[in-house]
């Protein structure tokens, strides 16, 4: 897919994003007849109308992810990238508007970029030391908010990782914080603080956030509907509530063994995903 018409987030961020607000956003009939287009007869024009109608959503998405001390335009071209790839393998037949989709593609994009400038070396291999890479600042702002402090202690324990863990992590972190003063390209009156996201959400976004939960509701309601019922119970009790029942629990009410409702429920997670992957939600994609 050719980007030579696009806006070229090099040219000057402030410039392109005068660019970028110049596209109308599309109508979710609109978006599916381009998106038909493209599919059926790999109609460039209609591909390019997809993409640009979707530009300024990028650019709230690498917003979020300010905080790592890398450059905005740097970011929204990976998450160009993305949403490339989204317009490319997006159905339209799946009944879902393609910002909902393409999100996951712009996140992924976005999310391997910072990984790869901050090298393995610095941020670690494992799964913990990636979550923690991407975790640490929200869980540790969150706190703040909610208690007015944010111990080492209490990061580790919402997270469920070591404290010496987290610990390592922040010390990692600490010296790549901007200041939100910085100019993004020397030379230019535009810096991070210009580029700040309203955390207002518009009307297209709470539809797509409204759509998305609705869908993903649906699809485990329908999963959860292919199981016998002392299995749908167990899955709920287990997993769906905020405070999970440990198998002693669930082995001294149905009278069976410990071992046996950990069978019961990693069979029930099979006939889930299998029920999931036949009909999966936007999520999985």
């Amino acid at each position: 897919m050719s980007t030579m018409t696009l806006p070229v987030v090099t040219d000057g961020f402030e410039h392109y994003m005068n660019q970028v607000n110049r596209f109308e956003l599309l109508s979710p009939d609109e978006e599916v007849r381009l998106a038909r287009r493209y599919r059926n007869h790999g109609d460039i024009d209609a591909a390019h109308r997809l993409i640009t109608g979707n530009l300024r959503f990028v650019v709230k998405v690498a917003n979020e992810y300010r905080k790592y001390g890398l450059r905005l335009a740097d970011l929204v071209q990976e998450g160009n990238i993305g949403l490339m790839m989204a317009v490319k393998k997006f159905d339209p037949e799946r009944g879902i508007r393609l910002i909902t989709y393409a999100v996951w593609w712009i996140r992924a994009y976005i999310q391997n970029y910072i990984v790869k400038t901050w090298s393995l070396v610095k941020i670690g291999t494992t799964q913990t030391q990636k979550k923690l890479f991407f975790k640490l600042r929200q869980t540790r702002d969150a706190l703040r908010k909610l208690t007015g402090r944010s111990d080492m202690g209490e990061i580790a324990e919402h997270l469920d990782v070591h404290e010496t863990e987290v610990v390592e992590m922040s010390q990692r972190l600490r010296g790549r914080d901007s200041s939100l003063d910085v100019e993004l390209s020397p030379g230019e009156d535009y810096t991070l603080l210009d580029g700040l996201a309203d955390d207002r959400a518009n009307q297209e976004e709470l539809l797509v956030e409204q759509q998305e939960s609705e869908q993903n509701r649906q699809q485990v309601g329908e999963a959860l509907a292919v199981l016998k019922p002392r299995d749908r119970a167990i899955i709920e009790r287990r997993i769906l509530t905020e405070k999970p029942a440990t198998l002693q629990e669930l082995a001294d009410e149905y009278g069976i063994s410990r071992e046996r409702v950990r069978q019961l429920e990693a069979n029930a997670l099979k006939k889930m995903k299998e029920a999931l992957c036949r009909n999966p939600s936007p999520a999985a994609l």
